[in-house]
């Protein structure tokens, strides 16, 4: 069984925009947070699997996770599909070495007991060592539901 198009779309733009989910809850539907917030995207060297492991999360000198604010000027999101609207862009490594083979968008900063929302495989691996800043160019990290 899947959700209907209209509905896989919706849910992504509550994720991704901050937009309601109409018809889905009281008549209003499910409303947006108070707050925009942000989504933090990370880089994995190993598949998090559905259960969203935290371990294998990149580890090179620099790394950090990459905020995202949750606004249609960040995200565009139709036909079941979101994708970033604008570059996302790591810090470039200073040090160490990591393969990134996976992403994941996740709740928060923390690099350990995080929220993981999605996940996938990147479309090729990433040799990341210093010097290296890895990135998602504009329309190149997508999401999609069904």
């Amino acid at each position: 069984m899947s959700k209907t198009n209209t509905f896989e779309t919706d849910i992504l733009a509550l994720i991704f925009t901050n937009v309601a989910c109409p018809s889905l809850g009281d008549s209003a539907g499910l409303q947006p947070a108070a707050v925009d917030g942000s989504l933090w995207i990370g880089l994995w060297a190993a598949d998090p699997t559905d259960a969203g492991l935290m371990t294998g999360e990149a580890s090179y000198g620099g790394y950090a996770r990459v905020d995202v604010a949750r606004t249609a000027a960040a995200w565009d999101v139709s036909n079941g599909v979101a994708a970033n609207l604008n570059a996302i862009t790591f810090p470039a490594a200073t040090g160490g070495a990591t393969t990134a083979t996976h992403f994941g968008i996740m709740a928060d900063a923390s690099l350990v007991n995080s929220y993981m929302f999605y996940a996938g495989a990147l479309t090729g691996s990433l040799a990341i060592t210093s010097g290296i800043t890895p990135q998602f160019a504009a329309g190149t990290l997508t999401i999609t539901e069904d």
